[in-house]
C-alpha cells in the first residue's frame, strides 16, 4: 500500500485552508518590489485567496532572473505575509532552494513540471527535506506518464512529507491544440481514483495558454471535484515579463465569483435516485464487457481459420470497413467520432494480439 493514502487534507495544513476550492495566485516569476507587493495587497482584497505564490528562480527566463537577488525577493515575501497574512509558495528545484526557502520561512514549497520529469532531480529534493515538516505540492510531469507522476509524488512522500498534493498544469502537447497544454483530464482522475486522500489542485493558466481559456479549465477543474485552484496574477500583466497568461487580481475575483461549486454529494432521497442511475450504468457496463468478450471468442477461432488457410491476421480492407462501419453508427447514436475511433482501435488492437497468439501456436 502506498504512502499516498495517509496525505493530510489541505484544511489541516493551516488553520485558514477551510475553504473549497483552495486558491493560489501570485505571479508567474518576481520582477521587482513592487510587482511583488502590489500584486499581494491586491490579492489579499479577494477572499477565496489563501495562498501567494511567487517564481523566484526561473531558467527559462535567464536573462531576466533575480536569483542574485533571492535574498532581496525571500524579504520582501516575508513583507507580503506580514502585511497581508497570505501563506507563501515558492517552486523548489535544488536542494539550495530547498535550504533557503525554509531557512527565509516559506510556508509551502511546489515541484515544477520539468523538475517532476527528473526521478534523479525528485530524489535530490526529497534528500533536502527528509525530517521536515513542510507542506509540498508535485506538479505533473510535462509527458503524459502518470507512474512517473505517482514516483515523484511517493519519493517525497517517503521522506516524511505527509503534506502532500498534486499540481495538474497539463501535459505538453504533440499534437496542435487550441491550449498550451493538453488538458488530459484523465490522468488527474485516475491520481484521485488511486489515493482517495490525496489533495489534487489544477493549474489552469499553464493549461489554457492564453486567459481566454482560464475560465472554462477552472470550471472544469471544480466539475471534476479538485480541491484547489493556481491561477497566475500580475497587477499589470502588460508590462510583464513572463510568456503565461497572467491575469489582473479583478480579473481573477470576477472569474471566482463565476465559478460554480457543485456538490459531491446531496441529500439521502436524491442520492436514492443516483443510485438507480448507477445500477442501470453497471447493468450496461456488464453486456458491454460480456459482449466483448464474445467478440474476442469469435476473434480466435477467426484467428484458427486464417492459420489453417495461411492467410495473414491483417486484414486492411476488411478494417477500414469496420472502422468507418463502426464510427457513422456511434455518430448516428450520438457519440463522437473521436471516441468511436479510439474505441475502434483498441478493439483492433486486442484483436489483433489474440490473432498472434493462435498463430504462435500453431
Amino acid at each position: 500500500m502506498s504512502g499516498l493514502e495517509n496525505c493530510k487534507p489541505m484544511d489541516t495544513w493551516f488553520k485558514r485552508l477551510d475553504t473549497r476550492p483552495i486558491v493560489i495566485s501570485g505571479p508567474s516569476v518576481v520582477e521587482s518590489e513592487e510587482q511583488l507587493l502590489t500584486t499581494a495587497r491586491e490579492l489579499k482584497k479577494i477572499d477565496q485567496v489563501k495562498i501567494f505564490r511567487a517564481g523566484v528562480w526561473k531558467p527559462q527566463m535567464a536573462t531576466k532572473s533575480f536569483g542574485d537577488r533571492s535574498l532581496d525577493i525571500f524579504q520582501w515575501l516575508n513583507q507580503v505575509k506580514q502585511e497581508t497574512g497570505l501563506l507563501t509558495m515558492v517552486e523548489v528545484a535544488s536542494p539550495r532552494h530547498v535550504e533557503m526557502c525554509l531557512r527565509h520561512n516559506v510556508d509551502i514549497l511546489w515541484v515544477g513540471a520539468s523538475t517532476s520529469s527528473n526521478p534523479f532531480s525528485v530524489q535530490e529534493l526529497a534528500s533536502a527535506l527528509q525530517g521536515m515538516n513542510v507542506p509540498v505540492m508535485v506538479k505533473n510531469p510535462i509527458n503524459p506518464d502518470i507512474n512517473l507522476w505517482i514516483e515523484a509524488l511517493e519519493t517525497i512522500n517517503k521522506a516524511g512529507i505527509s503534506r502532500l498534493a498534486a499540481i495538474h498544469r497539463g501535459f505538453y502537447p504533440f499534437e496542435k491544440t487550441k491550449f498550451r497544454n493538453i488538458p488530459k483530464w484523465e490522468f488527474p482522475i485516475e491520481l484521485k481514483s488511486r489515493f482517495h486522500n490525496l489533495p489534487i489542485l489544477c493549474d489552469p493558466s499553464h493549461i489554457a495558454g492564453t486567459s481566454k481559456y482560464i475560465p472554462e479549465m477552472a470550471q472544469k477543474a471544480l466539475d471534476l471535484n479538485m480541491d484547489g485552484l493556481m491561477i497566475e496574477t500580475h497587477f499589470d500583466p502588460n508590462q510583464s515579463d513572463s510568456d503565461l497568461p497572467q491575469i489582473t487580481p479583478v480579473e481573477l475575483d470576477k472569474i471566482l465569483r463565476s465559478l460554480v461549486c457543485r456538490l459531491s454529494s446531496i441529500d439521502e432521497r436524491e442520492d436514492n435516485q443516483l443510485e438507480k442511475y448507477r445500477d442501470q450504468i453497471d447493468s450496461v457496463d456488464s453486456q458491454l464487457i460480456e459482449l466483448l468478450a464474445l467478440r474476442m471468442n469469435i476473434v480466435e477461432e477467426i484467428g484458427e481459420y486464417k492459420a489453417d488457410k495461411n492467410m495473414t491476421i491483417l486484414q486492411l480492407q476488411r478494417w477500414e470497413k469496420v472502422r468507418e462501419k463502426g464510427i457513422e453508427l456511434g455518430k448516428s447514436l450520438g457519440l463522437s467520432e473521436s471516441f468511436m475511433a479510439q474505441l475502434l482501435r483498441m478493439i483492433h488492437k486486442e484483436a489483433i494480439l489474440k490473432q498472434n497468439e493462435v498463430m504462435n501456436r500453431k
